[in-house]
C-alpha cells in the first residue's frame, strides 16, 4: 500500500474555510464553492448516492467529469476527462467529504482529504496539511478531522485490499458504480 505523506510540511498553506458545494438536481446545476453555477448534463439517483455528469465549460485542461456523491461512505468519486495533451497520471480523484443527500438539492461539504487512485497501482493521500492546518487554527473542528481521517483510512484499506481498484471495493459493500462516458 502505498501512502504518500508531505516530505516537508508548507509553513505557508493557505487555510479555506470547508468547501461547500450544492448539486440542484432539479434546476440541473452544480453550485462550485466559487458560488459559480454550472450546468449539468446528467443527474441519477441510486440507492447509495447521486451521479452528476458535467461539462468543463472554459477550462484549457480538464474537460469533463463525472462524480458520484456516496453518503455512506463520506466520499466523492471523480472520473475526470482531459483534453488531449493534458491527461493525468490517475484514474479517480476522491474527495473525502460530508454528503449531505437532500429531496431536490445536494450538499457536500469537502473535509481537505483527497486521493488519487492509479487502478492496480497505488492510492496517494494528499492534503494532510491542509487538514491539520484547519484544525490548528480552528476552521476545522476536532471531530471533523477525526472523522475525515477514519473515513481515509477506511478507504485506502479498501482500496489496497482489493488490487487498488475502487470499483472492486464499492462494488464488495454492493455500491456499484456506473459512468456515462466510460
Amino acid at each position: 500500500m502505498t501512502v504518500e505523506l508531505p516530505t516537508q510540511v508548507r509553513t505557508e498553506t493557505h487555510v479555506h474555510p470547508p468547501k461547500v458545494e450544492l448539486f440542484d438536481v432539479d434546476a440541473m446545476t452544480n453550485t462550485d464553492p466559487k458560488r459559480q453555477v454550472r450546468a449539468v448534463d446528467e443527474y441519477r439517483r441510486a440507492e447509495h448516492g447521486l451521479y452528476m455528469s458535467r461539462a468543463v465549460v472554459g477550462h484549457p485542461k480538464l474537460k469533463h467529469f463525472e462524480s458520484w456523491l456516496l453518503p455512506g461512505h463520506g466520499l466523492r468519486v471523480t472520473k475526470q476527462s482531459w483534453w488531449p495533451g493534458h491527461e493525468r497520471d490517475f484514474d479517480f480523484y476522491v474527495d473525502v467529504v460530508r454528503v449531505q443527500p437532500g429531496e431536490r438539492v445536494w450538499r457536500t461539504v469537502d473535509l481537505y482529504l483527497d486521493l488519487l487512485v492509479r487502478t492496480g497501482r497505488e492510492v496517494e493521500v494528499l492534503d494532510t496539511d491542509e487538514l491539520m492546518a484547519a484544525v490548528r487554527l480552528g476552521v476545522l473542528s476536532a471531530q471533523d478531522a477525526q472523522s475525515a481521517l477514519e473515513v481515509t483510512y477506511r478507504a485506502v484499506a479498501g482500496i489496497a485490499a482489493h488490487g487498488y481498484d475502487i470499483q472492486r471495493w464499492l462494488a464488495a459493500e454492493d455500491v456499484h458504480l456506473t459512468w456515462a462516458n466510460s
